[in-house]
C-alpha cells in the first residue's frame, strides 16, 4: 500500500470509475423510464426496430460521454492550511464542496456489485450539519480509500504527509467482534415483520396496477377465488395467513443476510470500523465520542435465542431524519457481544440506577384511544352500512380486543425510566422492547410539559433532545421530573467531556 499519498494535491478518481458512473447513469435512466420501457417491451412487435435500437444506442453513447466528462472534471484534496476537505466537480455547472475536517463524524467505504466488478469503492463523508451525505467519491481504490478515511476521521491538522506511514501503522485495525451466519438467521426470522409486510404489499400492488394498465393477466383471479371457496372458511384464512407469514419470514431472512453478511467490528486508534454486506459491501468508520444515542432492541423470541440488535445514532442537524441517516445497526449480537460493544462505545457497561414508572392514567388514555375508539368507529360504520354480519363483527371485535388489550398492557408494563449518575435509560415497547441509552452531558435541550388537567394529579412529561434524536418520558410524577431536570441541567453545565 502506498502510505505516503499527498492529499494536498488534487486527486482524480480511479480510471475504471468511468464504468461505474456510466452504470449509475444508465440505471437512473432506466428507473426514470421503466413504465415506458415496459410498454415498449409488451408492444415490441409493433415498434419500428430501427428507430427503437437507434434511440437506445444514442442514449447509451450520450451517457458514456457524460460519464467521461464527469470523471475528468472531478477532483478532491485536503487543504491542510485551512483544515478542509475539498471536492470540485461539474461539467457545465462547476461545484466546489468544502467540508471542515473537525466536523466530519463518519466516513463510509461502500462497494456495490458494479464497483466490485471493476475493483473500486465508494467513499461517503457524513457531517452533523446536513440531512444527507455531505460528499461522496464514487470510484476510488481500496488502499487509497483506507488511507483517506483514516486521515479524515482523525482530522489532525498537525499531521504531515511524510508521517502518514507511521500514523497508519499506529491505527492498524484489530478484530473485535464478528457476527456469524447463524446469528443473522436468528435475527432475520425474528424481526422487521412490519417493514417486510409493507415492502411485500407495495411490491404486489405496484405489479398489479401496472399489469392492469397493460391489460395483462398473469394470475387467474377467478381460479384462485374458486379454489378458496371450495375450502372451509377457517382453512382458507389459515392458508392466506400462512402464505403471507412464510413470505414475510423469507423476505426478512434474505434482506438480513444480503445486508449484514460477514458483519465485522474492528478497533483502530481513535475509531470503530464496521464492515458488512454480501452483494453490496459497506465499510463504516465512526468515532465513539460522537455517538449520541444507543438503542438496544430485543423481543421474546430473540431473548430465547440470545440475539439482539443495537442501533447507534450519531449527530444530525435534522432530528426527524435521524433514523434514515444516522442510525447504524449491529444485528444478531449475543449478550456477551452486546455488553462488549456497549463498553466500547460508552467506556463502561450502563447501569440502570433509580427506576421511575408512569402513572396508571397512561394505560387508561392508551386504552381509550387505541381500543375503545376503534371499536366505537367500527360499531358506528357497521350500524350504518352493515359491511359484515353482527356475529362476525362480535367475533372480530373480540379478537381485536384481546390482542390490543394484551399489547397495551405489556406496553404499559415495560414503560420505565432509569436514571444514574452517568446514564439515562428509557425502556418501552410491547413486543419489541427498546432500551434507549443516552449520557446526560450530551443533552442539548430539555422540555417539560404539563397540561392544565394534569395539575390536580401532579403528572407531566419531559423530552430530552440530543444531536442524535430525542428521548421522552410521559405521564410521570411531575415533582420527580422537575427534580431530575434540575439535576441534568447541572450535569450539562459542569461536565468537562466533549462529544463533538
Amino acid at each position: 500500500m502506498n502510505k505516503s499519498v499527498d492529499f494536498s494535491q488534487p486527486q482524480r478518481q480511479s480510471l475504471p470509475g468511468i464504468l461505474v458512473m456510466f452504470a449509475n447513469s444508465l440505471q437512473k435512466t432506466v428507473r426514470a423510464l421503466w413504465p415506458m420501457l415496459l410498454i415498449w417491451l409488451v408492444k415490441f412487435d409493433t415498434l419500428n426496430k430501427l428507430v427503437f435500437f437507434g434511440s437506445v444506442a444514442g442514449v447509451v453513447v450520450l451517457i458514456g460521454i457524460i460519464s467521461y466528462l464527469q470523471y475528468l472534471f472531478f477532483t478532491f484534496h485536503i487543504d491542510e492550511e485551512n483544515g478542509e476537505f475539498v471536492i470540485q466537480k461539474g461539467v457545465l455547472n462547476k461545484t466546489r464542496i468544502t467540508i471542515q475536517l473537525h466536523k466530519i463524524q463518519q466516513v463510509n467505504i461502500n462497494q456495490s456489485l458494479i464497483q466490485r466488478l471493476v475493483g473500486v469503492h465508494k467513499l461517503e463523508i457524513d457531517t452533523a450539519g446536513s440531512d444527507k451525505k455531505e460528499a461522496s467519491i464514487s470510484a476510488i481504490s481500496h488502499e487509497l480509500a483506507t488511507i483517506l478515511k483514516e486521515r479524515l476521521i482523525n482530522h489532525s491538522q498537525s499531521e504531515l504527509t511524510e508521517n502518514a506511514e507511521k500514523n497508519v501503522e499506529e491505527i492498524t485495525p484489530t478484530s473485535f467482534i464478528k457476527i456469524g451466519l447463524p446469528s443473522l438467521i436468528k435475527i432475520g426470522f425474528t424481526s422487521n415483520y412490519i417493514k417486510s409486510f409493507a415492502l411485500i404489499f407495495l411490491f404486489f400492488t405496484t405489479i398489479v396496477e401496472n399489469l392492469q394498465q397493460l391489460n395483462a393477466e398473469v394470475i387467474d383471479e377467478d381460479q384462485v377465488t374458486n379454489y378458496l371457496d371450495t375450502l372451509p372458511i377457517y382453512t382458507s384464512i389459515f392458508i392466506v395467513i400462512g402464505f403471507f407469514i412464510t413470505l414475510i419470514l423469507l423476505v426478512n431472512l434474505v434482506r438480513t443476510i444480503l445486508k449484514y453478511f460477514d458483519f465485522t467490528i474492528q478497533k483502530s486508534k481513535q475509531a470503530i470500523i464496521l464492515s458488512y454486506g454480501l452483494l453490496s459491501t459497506k465499510n463504516t468508520l465512526l468515532n465513539p465520542n460522537k455517538v449520541q444515542k444507543i438503542k438496544v432492541t430485543q423481543n421474546y423470541f430473540q431473548k430465547k435465542l440470545d440475539v439482539t440488535t443495537i442501533g447507534i445514532h450519531q449527530a444530525s442537524s435534522d432530528a426527524e431524519k435521524v433514523k434514515e441517516k444516522d442510525q447504524i445497526e449491529v444485528p444478531g449480537c449475543a449478550e456477551i457481544e452486546r455488553d462488549a460493544i456497549l463498553k466500547l462505545l460508552l467506556g463502561q457497561l450502563p447501569q440502570k440506577g433509580t427506576m421511575y414508572l408512569p402513572n396508571w392514567r397512561k394505560l387508561a388514555v392508551n386504552t381509550f384511544f387505541f381500543l375503545l375508539v376503534p371499536i366505537a368507529i367500527t360499531l358506528f360504520l357497521n350500524h350504518k352500512t352493515e359491511f359484515v354480519t353482527w356475529n362476525d363483527w362480535f367475533m372480530y371485535t373480540a379478537i381485536f380486543s384481546v390482542f390490543a388489550g394484551v399489547m397495551l398492557w405489556f406496553s404499559f408494563k415495560n414503560y420505565k425510566l432509569f436514571v444514574s449518575n452517568d446514564f439515562i435509560i428509557k425502556q418501552n415497547g410491547a413486543w419489541d422492547i427498546d432500551t434507549t441509552i443516552i449520557e446526560p452531558y450530551k443533552i442539548q435541550a430539555i422540555e417539560t410539559q404539563q397540561f392544565f388537567w394534569q395539575k390536580a394529579t401532579n403528572i407531566g412529561s419531559v423530552t430530552l433532545s440530543t444531536a442524535g434524536g430525542t428521548v421522552s418520558f410521559t405521564t410521570g410524577n411531575y415533582t420527580e421530573i422537575k427534580q431530575l431536570v434540575n439535576y441534568w441541567l447541572y450535569e450539562v453545565e459542569t461536565w468537562e467531556k466533549n462529544w463533538m
